[in-house]
């Protein structure tokens, strides 16, 4: 369980100069293990009311960095704050304002539903726990099911579960750490609708996510790659930034010209279904690769990179961090 018990007073709120506005606000945010940097040097902001997509590979740093944002985690260098109050030293204060989803379902598989909530209201010492609880399971659909062991749920109500789980103390921050893996469209859609809800209201949700389709649906997206922050802004900002061009070249056997391409300098080739999609910084190369295996039976067309066109090319030019 990844919640904390209240402090007895709340500590007053560190100034947070040009952070007016901001959930997270952070500068030069480090972390390392064994002398390496997981999190390198990060300077990261997120606005209050944003949904903020948080992209990368497995161990590029995202969840130690959400680690270090709602004080499960000291920084080793860097300075910010979350919702107001300094990382360092109100870290008991963030825990009570934040809400923490893990990649992993944390909650007792033992327990129901309910029982698991009645176990979060009371680590939070929520005054009227059981109009809280009952207002929890109603908003996220789970009254009908409030009497199931947690154990028996599918990914999709596990995941509804954990959702209720991080909003019982009405928190100003949602930390989402990969909430959709495993889980089927329907519900990846039904959560997605639930967050933009929340963000409409006011709360701020940074969600890590493998899924090109739901970093679209992001106000903003940050990618980190091997503990580096390599790109952030708008989906159309990080795609123009790129400077990437991109060929979308159909044919009736994709996997056969993914061999001819094979080993051209400076393009990537991923495959889209029947087609792909050919691209680089490098126009000119680009373009004589493309050339190379036009002919009959296959086209191409220039096209307008996608998020996913602009993340594979940042993984392949950046440096494995714990490389010798």
């Amino acid at each position: 369980m990844n919640a904390a018990p209240p402090v007895a007073e709340p500590a007053p709120r560190a100034p947070n100069g040009n952070g007016a506005g901001l959930a997270v606000d952070v500068h030069g945010l480090t972390k390392r293990y064994n002398g390496k940097a997981v999190v390198d040097h990060i300077d990261f902001e997120v606005k209050r009311g944003e949904v903020y997509g948080f992209l990368g590979p497995n161990g590029s740093g995202k969840t130690t960095f959400m680690r270090m944002l709602c004080g499960l985690l000291t920084p080793d260098e860097g300075e910010g704050t979350c919702l107001g109050y300094n990382l360092r030293t109100q870290a008991d204060r963030i825990r009570l304002e934040v809400g923490y989803m893990t990649q992993k379902f944390s909650y007792y598989e033992d327990l129901s539903i309910e029982e698991n909530l009645d176990f979060v209201a009371r680590i939070y010492a929520l005054p009227d726990r059981k109009a809280a609880i009952a207002a929890s399971l109603e908003n996220l659909g789970l009254t009908a099911r409030r009497k199931q062991l947690a154990g028996t749920l599918s990914g999709g109500w596990k995941q509804r579960l954990a959702l209720a789980a991080c909003l019982l103390h009405r928190p100003k921050l949602l930390l989402l750490d990969e909430p959709t893996a495993g889980v089927d469209p329907k519900a990846r859609r039904d959560f997605w609708e639930q967050i933009h809800e929340l963000a409409a209201d006011g709360l701020s949700v940074l969600i890590a996510t493998h899924y090109m389709d739901e970093a679209e649906r992001c106000h903003r997206v940050a990618y980190l790659s091997f503990g580096k922050l390599l790109t952030h802004g708008t989906v159309h900002e990080v795609v123009d930034r790129a400077g990437l061009t991109v060929w979308r070249i159909e044919s009736d056997n994709p996997s056969k010209l993914v061999v001819a391409l094979h080993g051209w300098p400076k393009i990537s080739v991923v495959p889209f279904g029947s087609a792909l999609h050919v691209g680089g910084p490098d126009a000119a190369a680009v373009k004589m690769a493309v050339e190379a295996v036009v002919g009959p039976g296959v086209t191409a067309v220039e096209t307008r990179p996608s998020l996913e066109d602009v993340f594979i090319h940042l993984q392949g030019t950046s440096k494995d961090n714990f490389a010798t």
